[in-house]
């Protein structure tokens, strides 16, 4: 996996050579500088004084000759690239024989080439997560892509306030280290996080800054940028399951895991003790040369702690483990770093792990990883699907007192404190009108939206007539009426939280700390496609969960793997500041009334109330548990992004894989991979 920047100068707006405007080298340097966490093996440039793009690499795929940026035959088409195409053997071949010549044996090069044959056809042949720029010399103009999951970022400045500029990097603040663009919060931004966990694409955190939304590309040309949308999660069940569906199904799993074992270094994954990592890790087992090396994390606390099932999966699959075990000390101590990489405030410190359970790996010299994530929204495996069911089932008959009862079977990893009774049924069922389109999500909306109560005065005023709430019900697809309120919730499931935090914060964004790649079989579009055309209840039969992938489990894995209910991942919240042996110094320093009053995003005395009870021990529910994160980790954020200058340093020319373009002037040794041109 690897990093990407770009700056391109607006057509018509380009000056004489000693203008400020030029494309600077030393600009890209920086950029490419803030993002070498995640491309550690090499980095390369390209630049005219019209356009600029940068590279740092994770080296997976041609180790020798797929540095970047690379280009086309005659030199006209210039691409950088984050991620993995994952059929780009298939491509390649089928390019070759329409007349493409190949210089390489990396999967960037299907890019250029692919952009050259197929023009806007190219994206829905791609089988892959990535992220690219494609620069066109000739026309000025560049192209941008995201994958149909949003697991690779791609974030811009947005060209109206640079004069039709275009400036791309994979992470905002490779943006701010350009010295072109200033950081500031976007209120509704900010907002979104606070209900839906992420800001939704295009928006983001910071003022001025988007995303470019999976499944989408977009054209640059004339200072404008245009997006359109090659993919998006649909839904077309059939009533009936068809009878060779488990059989479709083992072809897709392990074609989906063979493909993501293409890569020139060893492969590896992790394991939870679930269905859906045994699942990945059993079939990577089968299909690697190597003995597969698995990992996986622990938790001190025996109520988070699976280190049990995750060595039964081991020792049942055979492969080299390595696991690390997590206090609330080590959460603490590296949670200023987490928001740092995640570049935006959380609602909980699952990332943290994530980000401990990378630096493990990578430690043990593994530079790719196979996952899990993405069964769930597939195969409906979460209790916010069985919730949809059962407030549809008891709306039925609403004078049942039995019906009800049937939400204490939900959650069952909570323990019994609060979790039965008519008040935690009448939690799901008074959530949200049943007409409403976001019933689904409207109990944990409402949740997250508490921290809202935080506010000052002055945010709330600001963000009068703002009600994101009603975006998202604006911004639902045409096909929405024709699907089940259970596939519903799966769209919104795969739009918010899988997107926006589960592929970005918890994923990529941690991974990627440590220049490592992780990789999903479960997102193949293929078996999305397949899982979205079965009847709901081949997933979800009755309260039971992923029931096609159970009877496909129960007849292909081995029978020592073990069996058990979901145990859904977590991680201590406050605990992890205030139950620690030794709070960290920055928790004070943040949370004081003049630090939150310099932010201004959360009213001081109220916060403060909230810091005494989990100093006390007694915040002990989500909704305190997520308010203290989020206003820990929303202090933190703007300190390093919004409070701070970016960090100025530069990678050495000199030192560069590669050097492309007219402006380029360093010296150029004979390596095969470092090249040259002029304008032509």
């Amino acid at each position: 996996m690897c990093g990407l920047a770009g700056i391109l100068r607006a057509s018509g707006r380009t000056p004489s050579s000693q203008s400020p405007r030029d494309v600077s080298l030393d600009s890209l340097a920086r950029m490419a500088a803030a993002l070498r966490h995640r491309g550690p093996d090499g980095y390369g440039f390209f630049a005219d004084r019209r356009a600029g793009l940068a590279h740092v690499r994770l080296s997976i795929i041609d180790l020798a000759g797929g540095a970047q940026p690379l280009a086309n035959e005659d030199e006209r088409l210039v691409v950088v690239f984050n991620g993995e195409i994952y059929n780009y053997v298939e491509l390649t071949s089928e390019l070759r024989a329409l007349g493409h010549t190949f210089r390489t044996r990396t999967d960037t090069e299907v890019l250029v080439h692919g952009w050259e044959e197929w023009g806007g056809g190219l994206f829905e042949r791609l089988n892959g997560q990535f992220a690219f720029v494609i620069y066109d010399r000739l026309r000025h103009t560049a192209v941008l892509a995201r994958d149909r999951f949003g697991i690779r970022p791609l974030f811009y400045a947005d060209p109206a306030r640079h004069f039709g500029d275009l400036l791309v990097a994979s992470e905002a603040k490779a943006l701010f280290a350009s010295g072109e663009v200033t950081a500031e919060p976007d209120l509704t931004g900010l907002d979104e996080v606070f209900t839906f966990w992420s800001a939704r694409a295009p928006r983001t955190v910071f003022g001025g800054i988007q995303q470019l939304p999976p499944g989408c590309w977009a054209l640059w040309r004339d200072g404008a940028l245009v997006t359109r949308r090659y993919w998006e999660p649909s839904y077309e069940a059939s009533e009936e399951e068809p009878t060779e569906a488990v059989d479709r199904l083992d072809a897709l799993l392990r074609s989906s895991v063979a493909l993501r074992m293409r890569a020139d270094v060893p492969v590896g994954a992790y394991v939870s003790g679930g269905l859906d990592s045994t699942i990945t890790s059993a079939l990577a087992a089968d299909a690697s040369p190597f003995s597969l090396r698995t990992f996986s994390i622990g938790f001190e606390d025996p109520h988070l702690d699976e280190r049990p099932h995750q060595r039964a999966v081991a020792a049942a699959l055979g492969t080299r483990h390595a696991e690390t075990a997590i206090d609330v000390d080590d959460v603490a101590a590296i949670f200023p770093a987490v928001i740092s990489h995640c570049e935006t405030p959380l609602v909980r410190t699952a990332p943290a792990p994530m980000y401990l359970l990378a630096r493990l790996t990578r430690e043990h010299e593994i530079k790719v990883v196979l996952t899990g994530e993405g069964s769930d929204e597939l195969f409906l495996g979460y209790d916010l699907f069985k919730e949809t069911v059962l407030r549809r089932f008891c709306a039925r008959r609403p004078e049942s007192k039995l019906r009800p009862r049937l939400f204490e079977r939900l959650y069952p990893y909570l323990g019994h404190g609060g979790r039965g009774g008519e008040l935690w049924a009448r939690s799901f069922l008074d959530a949200s009108a049943l007409g409403d389109p976001l019933a689904s999500h409207m109990p944990r909306f409402s949740l997250t939206s508490r921290i809202k109560d935080f506010y000052r005065d002055e945010v709330r005023d600001a963000l009068a007539g703002t009600d994101v709430l009603a975006d998202l019900r604006g911004d639902l697809p045409a096909p929405w009426s024709s699907w089940s309120e259970v596939e519903r919730a799966a769209w919104l499931e795969t739009t918010t939280l899988l997107s926006g935090y589960l592929l970005s914060s918890q994923g990529d964004r941690m991974a990627l700390a440590h220049g490592l790649e992780g990789r999903f079989p479960f997102l193949d579009h293929r078996l999305f496609s397949f899982a979205a055309s079965l009847p709901v209840r081949s997933r979800l039969r009755g309260l039971k969960e992923k029931d096609i992938l159970h009877r496909w489990a129960r007849e292909r894995l081995p029978s020592a793997l073990p069996r058990r209910p979901k145990q859904p991942y977590r991680a201590p919240d406050a605990a992890a500041f205030f139950g620690a042996s030794r709070p960290p110094e920055y928790l004070d320093e943040l949370l004081d009334t003049p630090a939150l009053a310099e932010v201004g995003l959360f009213e001081p005395s109220a916060v403060a109330g909230l810091v005494r009870r989990c100093r006390s021990g007694r915040a002990t529910g989500f909704l305190e548990n997520q308010a203290l994160v989020a206003v820990l980790s929303a202090q933190i954020w703007y300190e390093r992004f919004i409070g701070s200058a970016p960090e100025g340093s530069a990678l050495p020319l000199d030192d560069a894989d590669v050097l492309l373009g007219d402006s380029v002037h360093a010296p150029v040794d004979s390596d095969a991979n470092r090249e040259t041109w002029t304008e032509k």
